[in-house]
């Protein structure tokens, strides 16, 4: 799968919750947008104080693969 468009510019977890959010607001409807908003708040949370630096790319691919799947899950919906 092609990453979302921005995604090869993600490099820092700010980056990375700034992109996330900005996918939240393509999904179809507010109760959407607002349940994975408040999902990726929540993980910036948990994740803050992670320091190792293998540790928070591997958190960032992951994050951008799920976000891609979750944004064709709602393209194939429409």
């Amino acid at each position: 799968m092609v990453p979302l468009l921005g995604a090869e510019m993600v490099h820092t977890p700010l980056q990375l919750y700034r992109y996330l959010l900005r996918c939240c607001k393509q999904l179809p409807n507010e109760n959407v947008q607002n349940y994975y908003k408040h999902a990726i708040k929540q993980s910036f949370r948990v994740h803050a104080d992670d320091n190792d630096h293998a540790r928070v790319q591997q958190i960032i691919k992951r994050a951008i693969e799920d976000a891609d799947w979750i944004m064709n899950k709602y393209k194939t919906q429409s």
